[in-house]
C-alpha cells in the first residue's frame, strides 16, 4: 500500500522560550498544512527535534497532531532508534495513539551491518501492525540501506515505503529496480523532488514545505498530471530558497525562516543554536525576493 503520494510535510515542532512545546503554535500550523493541500504530516522526526524529546513529549506531539488532523490526512510518526527495544516500545506507543504509519531511520552512532539493518527493522515491524517507512540519511546517521537490504525489507508486509535522503538518484535508481512497484520511494531531499519523481517516486518528505505548502504539493499534482514543465518550473524557482535552508544542519534554517515570516516556530533545544547572522540575511534576503515575506 502507498501511505500517500505528494508533498508529505516533514513539521516542526514550535517551542516556547522556556523549551517547553508550544502546542497551540503547532496547532496552527497543522491548520495550516491542512488549507494549503498539504498530503501527509510526518511528526516527531528530525524536523520536529525529536531527537531532544523525552518519549512522552514524542508520544504527546504524536498524539496531539493525531487528535487535530482527525483523518483528513495520513500522520506518520517517527519512531526511530539505535536501540531496537526502544524503537520497538516507541513505534508501539505511537500505534497506541492512532498514527497511520511510523517512519523508522537507520541505526546511528553504533551503526550496523546490512544484516543487523535487516534484523532491526524487522523486529520493529514484527511488533506492529501499521505500515513502516524506511528513512535512509547516511549524512546523519553514517551508514545506508544497501538497494538489495530494501528489496529483502520490501517483502514484509507493512514496510511499505522508502524515505531516500541520500541525495544520489543513482541509489535511487538501483532501489527502483528491485522493488515492488507499490513499494513507495519518497525524496527526503527538497532540491530532488522532481528528478526523483521521474524514477518513479511517490512524492516527498519535504522541510521546505513548512513554508511553501502549496507549492510542494502543486510540485507533485503537476507532474502526476503529466505537465512535467508546470513541475519543474517549480523545483527550479524555489531551489535558491531550499539552498538557503540548508544552510546549516536541519532544522535552524528552516525555524529561522518561520520566525522570519511570522510563523511562531519558537525557539530551538540544545544542541541545536539559533542561525548565524549569514544565514538570517541570505533568508531574508531570498524570501523577500519570492515575495513571502
Amino acid at each position: 500500500m502507498i501511505l500517500f503520494r505528494g508533498s508529505g510535510v516533514a513539521i516542526i515542532t514550535p517551542f516556547h522560550e522556556d523549551g517547553s512545546i508550544d502546542f497551540n503554535s503547532l496547532e496552527r500550523l497543522l491548520n495550516f498544512h491542512l488549507e494549503n493541500k498539504t498530503d501527509a504530516i510526518i511528526i516527531a522526526g528530525t524536523t520536529g527535534e525529536a531527537s531532544t524529546m523525552t518519549d512522552e513529549e514524542q508520544v504527546e506531539v504524536v498524539k496531539f497532531a493525531v487528535e487535530k488532523i482527525n483523518g483528513k490526512i495520513p500522520v506518520i510518526a517517527g519512531a526511530g532508534s539505535n536501540d531496537t527495544r526502544h524503537g520497538i516500545e516507541l513505534s508501539k506507543m505511537c500505534e497506541d495513539v492512532g498514527v497511520d504509519g511510523l517512519l523508522q531511520v537507520t541505526p546511528y552512532y553504533n551503526k550496523t551491518s546490512q544484516r543487523g539493518l535487516y534484523k532491526h527493522f524487522e523486529a520493529i515491524s514484527n511488533e506492529v501492525s501499521i505500515p513502516i517507512i524506511l528513512y535512509d540519511v547516511p549524512g546523519r546517521t553514517g551508514m545506508t540501506i544497501a538497494p538489495e537490504t530494501v528489496a529483502e525489507l520490501a517483502k514484509i508486509p507493512n514496510i511499505v515505503g522508502l524515505k531516500d535522503a541520500t541525495g544520489d538518484l543513482g541509489y535511487t535508481c538501483k532501489v527502483k529496480s528491485l522493488v515492488p512497484e507499490d513499494f513507495a520511494i519518497y525524496s527526503g531531499n527538497d532540491d530532488v523532488v522532481v528528478p526523483l519523481l521521474s524514477l518513479g517516486g511517490a512524492g516527498v518528505i519535504s522541510v521546505w514545505a513548512n513554508i511553501c505548502p502549496m507549492e510542494v504539493h502543486n510540485m507533485c499534482e503537476y507532474f502526476f498530471k503529466g505537465d512535467i514543465k508546470k513541475s519543474y518550473e517549480i523545483q527550479i524557482k524555489y531551489k535558491e530558497l531550499i539552498d538557503a535552508l540548508f544552510m546549516e544542519p536541519n532544522p535552524i534554517p528552516i525555524k529561522s525562516a518561520m520566525n522570519i515570516m511570522g510563523m511562531n516556530a519558537g525557539k530551538l533545544r540544545l544542541p541545536l543554536y539559533e542561525a548565524s547572522n549569514e544565514t538570517q540575511e541570505t533568508l531574508n534576503r531570498v524570501l523577500k525576493n519570492l515575495e513571502l515575506i
